[in-house]
């Protein structure tokens, strides 16, 4: 196992983190025994990075009945993550960190996040709570090790809400399809500078990056040079990266594990050939051959007056013809409406400035009306209009 460590504080990290979010299930509930034999075998081999959420169903108890059972807390950093957008007094907050407290059986947590904070405007209101105040007596208490947050969105509000706190480090969607959406490659390096570890997750795009393709990418990874999986592919494409601290995987079989500590164990940053670089951007080639909006994601289009943020628009747009629609509607959601201050593309008002400095020269304006039409449906109005009780629950 490779480990990287922390810019901060100098702990060693494996590169490969183990995401507790999709162990396998027996009717409904998680496969305990089945879920422990592949925890250990990550554990046995150099993972000691293990990530979860109060949100994921039965995850939390699972992993510390596993930590427990091998009485293996001082191996293994957790990173778990609150619930934000439910808090809405100081209370909240502490009623849900204890129940994970309890959920983990542990007395702290090691890495803990905001889940899903995707923009400083959503931190603002936090902070209006006594979110601050909050974790700096976590902190002073030792329950909370390290402060963190996980993130949906562009580039723009990424930096605008790593420049809105003293964060200890952040989580991103990082992969070789979305280097130049969601946080990007320019997030990932913004946060670098600032001494910020950078968690990875979605590294697979969960699961369209390790199989399923068209004929013509998967005749590219057949030929390739040297002869990889997809999904050795796509992992070392990230750990090439040297500001990459941990790559999350969803691993629920242990020759998953075995495969992705083999990987990790292999991959170190900058040693990625040209030949190899190549193979990627043959794979880029042929995935966006439906690609419906040809936006670089420059950002030269931005702000606009109304908030929306059309870089992740278009992004989401286009990748949702290759992962397809659910997946494209899931991810719009999340990036543009799950937020205190919404960025989709039906608040275009079509006052085309943004227009005036696209270097594509492309039809923004009824591109965002492509792009309503394909996500911004009935379903998704009431979904929208619903959004408060959503948080609430």
């Amino acid at each position: 196992m490779q480990f990287r460590s922390n810019p901060q504080t100098g702990e060693s990290l494996s590169a490969l983190g183990y995401g507790c979010m999709r162990f396998t299930k027996r009717g409904g509930v998680i496969d305990q025994e089945k879920a422990e034999r592949e925890m250990l075998l990550a554990l046995e081999n150099g993972v000691n990075y293990f990530d979860t959420a109060y949100i994921y169903p039965g995850s939390e108890a699972c992993l510390g009945k596993f930590i427990q059972h091998y009485q293996c807390r001082d191996r293994l950093y957790i990173a778990t993550k609150l619930p934000q957008y439910r808090v809405n007094k100081i209370a909240d907050a502490e009623k849900y960190f204890q129940e994970e407290l309890d959920r983990l059986q542990t007395d702290h947590v090691d890495y803990y996040l905001m889940h899903m904070l995707n923009d400083a405007s959503s931190w603002q209101r936090l902070c209006a709570l006594g979110i601050r105040e909050w974790i700096a007596d976590k902190k002073k208490t030792g329950a909370i090790r390290h402060i963190g947050f996980s993130f949906h969105g562009g580039a723009r509000q990424f930096k605008e809400l790593v420049d809105a706190y003293d964060w200890e480090f952040c989580q991103i969607q990082f992969n070789y399809m979305d280097e130049y959406s969601q946080a990007g490659i320019e997030g990932l390096r913004y946060a670098h500078e600032k001494s910020l570890p950078v968690v990875i997750m979605e590294p697979l795009r969960g699961g369209k990056l390790a199989g399923g393709f068209s004929k013509e990418t998967q005749h590219i990874f057949d030929t390739a040079e040297p002869r990889r999986s997809p999904v050795d592919w796509a992992l070392r494409w990230i750990w090439d990266h040297p500001e990459v601290t941990v790559v999350l995987s969803g691993m629920n079989d242990e020759t998953q594990v075995t495969e992705n500590c083999r990987i990790a164990s292999e991959s170190l940053p900058n040693t990625l050939s040209p030949d190899e670089l190549a193979v990627y951007g043959r794979l880029l080639a042929a995935m966006r051959a439906q690609t419906r909006v040809g936006c670089t994601g420059c950002g030269y289009c931005q702000p606009c007056p109304k908030g929306v943020d059309i870089p992740t628009c278009f992004s989401i747009y286009n990748s949702s013809y290759v992962d397809g629609y659910i997946n494209g509607l899931r991810e719009y959601f999340m990036c543009t409406t799950l937020r205190k201050v919404r960025s989709n593309a039906g608040l275009c008002v079509k006052c085309g400035k943004c227009e005036q400095h696209c270097p594509q020269h492309i039809d923004i304006r009824n591109q965002l009306d492509g792009v309503k039409k394909r996500f911004e449906s009935p379903l998704y109005k009431l979904a929208a209009k619903g959004l408060p009780l959503i948080m609430k629950y």
